[in-house]
């Protein structure tokens, strides 16, 4: 018997595959709600009940298995109500190419691991660069937007290492960033990881619904140079997790001018690359570097991200030389000498396959779909006599507050952590929350073209149910709430 794939497996791998597919169909076919609404007890006892040191069970009761294991319990992206954090239900032809990816096993680190897989990777690139405005662009695929922004971040230091002297120890504490407040998480992770001063994020004021200001960002990069820091990047957001707005980035481009590094962080905007709203993101092609991240609104299974750089010879400050990967005798394009990591999946298949199925215009269709689904919802909430409406997005994110009738803000507050929790442990819908401006609110990110105006209409009736049973409670429901919220 033969448990690797290969000659001798071929039809038990199709016999496999297919019975696989078969289960996952199934379960398709019979979702009603995006979580089963087991407890983390319940889900915990079934994960320690697995022996994973005893004998084999054989591929076919392994499957059958995580049927009931994993499947039944997942959490699922394509159910109309699930409507909580920026993932996608996923194109069908990138689940096709999922199935090659996972069987040839391809790793596109060198040429001779991947040939024409490096080419197709690279001519993706150059499609994507070409889509961003980049005459000669370049980039690699990454494993996110946290590794896409971490790589764009190691260039611009060393990029500003090499305009100031090259001397590390004297320049990098000097070094600044500049972001709003409503920027991602992993560019002060990304300073942290790179060396730099504790302080060298510097948080550049917006104009009050999340996008940064641009005379602000003029006023601090004069004030920190005055200082004597070095001003290394500025990062503009087109398209902030929270809020879902863009930053203004052409006149963020004006402020950096040629001596800084300007970093577009638009993970979650790169739909609009397709989008009948491309000016939305008008400047973008005066940006050093871009972060796009396919696994959202090109809808592709993660992962599958990408830096692209404007100018090609910026990756190499990133590059490492290993006589294994690369000898020099070999004049081949090695994405190694590119990429942060080494083994690297061909993730550019399903985005290859996606596009040469349904077409670049059909996928702008799509995100443009989910964008005017958050218009419609949010003009509905602001109608909704039980609903607040907390700002406006640009994008696919709609965030609001429920008060049923007779509760006070503070209760409002309070209830936002106990409805998303009734919600989730039910299994019926999940929803998002975070916190605008100091006070907590609800927040739901649209990002399946499939789900209708009527499937959004039915979640908020349950929050709005779940609200107006949680308040009724008892009299220390605010307190409990509120303990509840500061422990979330």
């Amino acid at each position: 018997m033969n448990d690797l794939l290969s000659t001798s497996s071929a039809d038990a791998y199709a016999d496999m595959l297919h019975a696989t597919t078969g289960l996952v169909a199934e379960r398709f076919r019979r979702i009603e709600q995006p979580f089963s609404g087991a407890s983390r007890d319940e889900l915990q006892s079934l994960v320690d009940g697995i022996d994973l040191d005893g004998p084999g069970v054989g591929t076919g009761d392994a499957v059958r298995e995580l049927d009931r294991l994993y499947l039944e319990h997942a959490v699922w992206f394509h159910d109309p109500a699930y409507l909580a954090h920026l993932n996608c239900p996923v194109a069908l032809p990138a689940v096709a190419a999922e199935a090659m990816i996972a069987a040839v096993n391809t790793s596109v680190d060198t040429y001779d691991q991947s040939t024409i897989g490096t080419l197709m990777e690279r001519r993706l690139i150059e499609w994507t660069a070409g889509r961003i405005g980049f005459a000669a662009g370049d980039g690699v695929f990454t494993s996110g937007g946290t590794q896409s922004n971490l790589h764009a971040l190691l260039l611009a230091r060393e990029w500003a290492l090499a305009r100031h002297g090259g001397d590390r120890v004297r320049v990098l504490p000097r070094l600044a960033i500049f972001a709003t407040a409503s920027s991602h998480f992993s560019v002060e992770k990304s300073a942290l990881v790179l060396g730099l001063s504790d302080d060298a994020v510097v948080l550049v004021p917006d104009d009050g619904e999340g996008r940064m200001d641009p005379r602000a960002l003029g006023s601090l990069l004069t004030a920190v140079r005055d200082a004597g820091r070095l001003p290394m990047a500025v990062v503009a957001t087109a398209g902030t997790t929270d809020r879902g707005v863009i930053d203004p980035i052409a006149p963020i481009a004006d402020r950096c001018g040629h001596d800084v590094w300007l970093h577009v962080d638009a993970a979650y905007g790169c739909g609009l690359l397709l989008s009948r709203r491309r000016d939305l993101i008008r400047g973008i092609d005066r940006a050093r570097s871009v972060t796009v991240d396919y696994h959202k609104s090109f809808f592709q299974p993660v992962s599958s991200s990408a830096i692209i750089v404007r100018e090609p010879a910026d990756l190499a400050a990133a590059s490492w030389h290993a006589d294994y990967l690369n000898p020099l005798e070999n004049d081949e394009p090695n994405q190694v000498d590119k990429s942060l990591q080494t083994t690297r999946r061909f993730d550019a298949l399903k985005l290859w396959t996606t596009l040469r199925a349904l077409g670049a215009e059909r996928l702008g269709e799509m995100f443009d779909a989910v964008i005017d689904l958050a218009a419609e919802v949010g003009s509905d909430i602001a109608q909704d006599d039980e609903l607040e409406l907390v700002g406006r997005s640009q994008l696919s994110t709609v965030l609001f507050r429920v008060r049923p009738e007779g509760t006070d803000a503070a209760t409002q507050d309070a209830l936002v952590a106990g409805v998303r929790r009734v919600l989730f442990e039910s299994g019926r819908a999940l929803i998002a929350k975070t916190v605008i401006d100091g006070r907590p609110c609800l927040k739901l990110t649209l990002l399946n073209p499939e789900v209708t105006r009527t499937d959004v209409a039915r979640v908020l009736a349950l929050v709005k149910d779940a609200a107006a049973t949680l308040a009724e409670i008892s009299p220390a429901f605010d307190a409990a709430l509120a303990g509840a919220e500061a422990n979330a």
